[in-house]
């Protein structure tokens, strides 16, 4: 059983289908929110992997274009699919819909309690999945780029909580 170092908080590990849409716009998003907030949060890795990934594709055009429109890039992401390990390794794991949620907890071990829905921690009327906008126009980028961002407070807070559970007493 591979376990982490006592000193290593994990990763933030964010999960879609492809790997190529949302899940590394949420990547570069989180990572980005982060590095705005003090220690330990602004130190945490942060991570994307597809439950259905094809290995090393790019992000999607349009992905590319609503994270430029972030101030932020894709360039050099490669896409990678979900392994036992990547869920070894993180303190917690932001799916994009329930059915991602469904397949990690049926298809891997030792996910205990660290699989989330990325808008999980809203308001109930902002919770649900964000949809896949997979072959759709720059539009539907943007409104999920938008419903990506717009989380980005509510998992920094859950970060800060379990990140503070991992501190030592």
């Amino acid at each position: 059983m591979r376990t982490k170092p006592k000193n290593k908080p994990g990763t933030a590990l964010v999960v879609c289908t492809g790997n190529i849409c949302r899940s590394p716009v949420g990547e570069v998003l989180l990572r980005h929110a982060l590095a705005a907030q003090p220690e330990p949060l602004r130190s945490l890795k942060v991570a994307s992997a597809g439950v259905a990934a094809m290995p090393s594709w790019p992000a999607s055009e349009h992905s590319e274009t609503v994270s430029r429109q972030a101030g932020l890039s894709l360039e050099g992401h490669r896409s990678r699919q979900l392994t036992q390990a990547l869920v070894d390794d993180a303190l917690a794991i932001y799916c994009m819909t329930e059915a991602h949620r469904l397949m990690i907890l049926a298809g891997f071990e030792r996910t205990d309690g660290k699989v989330f829905l990325w808008r999980e921690f809203m308001p109930p009327e902002k919770t649900g999945d964000i949809a896949d906008p997979y072959g759709g126009d720059l539009a539907e980028y943007e409104r999920c780029r938008d419903e990506i961002m717009e989380a980005l407070p509510s998992l920094t807070r859950h970060l800060r909580g379990l990140l503070q559970k991992q501190a030592p007493r």
